[in-house]
């Protein structure tokens, strides 16, 4: 399995200047629309029963993080570095805004869902990288004893830079569009939800256009480590909610929150020179750029699922 993955290596993507200023473009989209359900005073009303909320938070930054490192040191015998280095970078981006359709359909509780993609989203600008890089580092130093594993510096600064402006402007333009245009948000937030899973299929068929052939030799691989992957995130909600005896609704949501990923993020960030720089990471993020585009595509799958297993069980 592990000489198999490293065909990966193999893998390019060549957007150009202009295609990459696209996907750029296509992010921000995502993150405004993901904004648009930001609204200053849900973060007043969460502070005043804030536990669930820090219990998330928690499990969201710290707990999941932590977790993956753990799982990738696990499976080092079958699994490349760069496949580990994509399951920490996907465990580092915020909560997925298709969490809060999950969360209402799972009968959770929509408040504290929507929250923690607000404050998940909000913060990711530092969060995001801080833990790509303390945790991506951890791995990294932990494996190299081996020797296997390429010289790569995980980036902080280049990628706190890009982050911010790829999310710290269009959230905030949609936080600003939604106080003052609340009818018009409340019109365009579903259809741009719905949009933006669009907009990632798209991100993700063109990544892959011109490598179709390893993208099929290798999926079946990456489907069973994205499974145990995301299997373990939305058992670490729910498991993390339970131990810290929250109310049943609240830990669906919680389940939910920590098990669905924006990892759309993570696509963009891959896809950004300035974070990984083409003539060191060209030949060896293709186990990273797989592992984040099937996770994309995979917890919608899982997430729904859950989300019916919760709706059929009455709320204690």
């Amino acid at each position: 399995m592990k000489e198999q993955l490293e065909s990966l290596s193999d893998l390019t993507i060549n957007f150009g200047q202009g295609g990459t200023t696209i996907v750029n473009i296509l992010l921000a989209f995502i993150m405004f629309g993901v904004a648009l359900g930001i609204k200053v005073d849900m973060f007043k009303e969460v502070f005043k029963k804030p536990k669930s909320l820090v219990v998330g938070l928690i499990l969201q930054w710290v707990g999941l993080p932590a977790l993956t490192t753990l799982l990738a040191i696990l499976m080092n015998n079958w699994i490349t570095p760069m496949i580990a280095l994509g399951m920490i970078l996907v465990a580092s981006c915020p909560g997925g805004n298709i969490s809060n359709f999950m969360s209402s359909f799972a009968k959770g509780n929509v408040e504290l869902s929507i929250s923690m993609t607000a404050v998940t989203s909000a913060f990711a600008t530092f969060t995001t990288p801080l833990n790509f890089f303390i945790w991506g580092n951890l791995y990294y130093r932990t494996v190299s004893i081996s020797g296997d594993v390429p010289e790569l510096v995980i980036p902080f600064l280049p990628m706190f830079g890009q982050v911010l402006i790829l999310l710290g402007i269009p959230i905030v333009l949609g936080m600003l569009f939604a106080k003052y245009f609340p009818k018009a948000t409340e019109k365009i937030t579903k259809p741009l939800q719905t949009l933006s899973i669009v907009v990632f299929f798209g991100m993700v068929i063109i990544a892959f256009a011109q490598n179709f052939q390893i993208f099929i030799d290798n999926i079946i691989y990456v489907f069973f480590i994205v499974l145990i992957h995301n299997a373990c995130a939305l058992g670490l909600g729910y498991g993390g909610a339970t131990l810290f005896k929250r109310p049943t609704i609240d830990r669906r949501s919680l389940t939910i929150e920590v098990g669905i990923q924006n990892s759309g993020l993570g696509l963009v960030l891959l896809f950004n020179p300035v974070i990984f720089p083409p003539e060191i990471w060209h030949h060896v993020y293709g186990g990273m750029l797989l592992v984040t585009a099937w996770w994309g595509v995979w917890h919608i799958v899982s997430g729904l699922t859950i989300s019916s297993i919760f709706r059929r069980k009455p709320i204690a």
